[in-house]
C-alpha cells in the first residue's frame, strides 16, 4: 500500500495570479500575485503536492479556447520554478453544461484524491472564494480564503495572499 501525499490544493485566478472580471487567457494579461513562487517552493520543500483546481467557465461561453488556459497553466509552471504537481480544470458553465466538476462542486477534488492517493486530513484548500472552500470542507481539508475578508463557514483561516495563507499551513 502507497503512503498518502499532504497536499496543498489552489484555485488559480486570485491566488496564483491576479483576477480578472473579463477572463485571464492571455499571456499578456496574466500577473502572478507577488509572493506565489516563494509559498510554492515552501511548500515544495515541506513535502506538500500542489495541484491547482480552476473553473474556466469562458471556455463554456466561447470566449477562449481549453488551448488559452492550457497556454496559461504553461506560463503558470514555469513562473512557479514547476512547482505544480497537476492541475485540473472545469471548462464549464451552468448556464451551459451542469457539471459536479465545477466548484463548489466536488468532481475535481475526487479525481485529484483519488489519482494522487491525498491524505485529505493533513491537507489543505486556498481559494478566494466560497465557491472554491466548498468541497475542501467536504473532504476534510483545511482551509483558507485569501484576499476576502468575507465571513464565511467554509473558511478555517484567513490571509492576506498565498504568502500569508503558506505561513498559516507551515508553521
Amino acid at each position: 500500500m502507497t503512503t498518502k501525499q499532504k497536499c496543498i490544493f489552489l484555485d488559480r485566478d486570485g491566488v496564483i495570479n491576479k483576477d480578472k472580471v473579463d477572463y485571464v487567457y492571455k499571456p499578456e494579461e496574466l500577473f502572478i500575485i507577488e509572493g506565489v513562487t516563494q509559498a510554492l517552493l515552501d511548500f515544495k520543500k515541506a513535502g506538500y503536492l500542489i495541484i491547482i483546481i480552476t473553473n474556466q467557465s469562458g471556455i463554456a461561453k466561447g470566449i477562449y479556447t481549453k488551448a488559452d488556459v492550457m497556454n496559461i497553466h504553461r506560463l503558470v509552471q514555469e513562473a512557479s520554478n514547476n512547482a505544480l504537481d497537476d492541475i485540473f480544470m472545469a471548462p464549464y458553465h451552468e448556464t451551459y453544461h451542469n457539471s459536479l466538476s465545477r466548484k463548489p462542486g466536488s468532481l475535481m477534488f475526487e479525481r485529484a484524491i483519488s489519482k494522487h492517493n491525498i491524505d485529505t486530513q493533513n491537507s489543505w484548500m486556498v481559494g478566494d472564494k466560497e465557491r472554491d472552500l466548498i468541497p475542501g470542507k467536504k473532504f476534510g481539508l483545511k482551509t483558507i480564503l485569501v484576499e476576502n475578508k468575507k465571513e464565511t463557514p467554509f473558511a478555517d483561516f484567513y490571509a492576506e495572499n498565498l504568502l500569508g495563507a503558506s505561513k498559516i499551513i507551515l508553521k
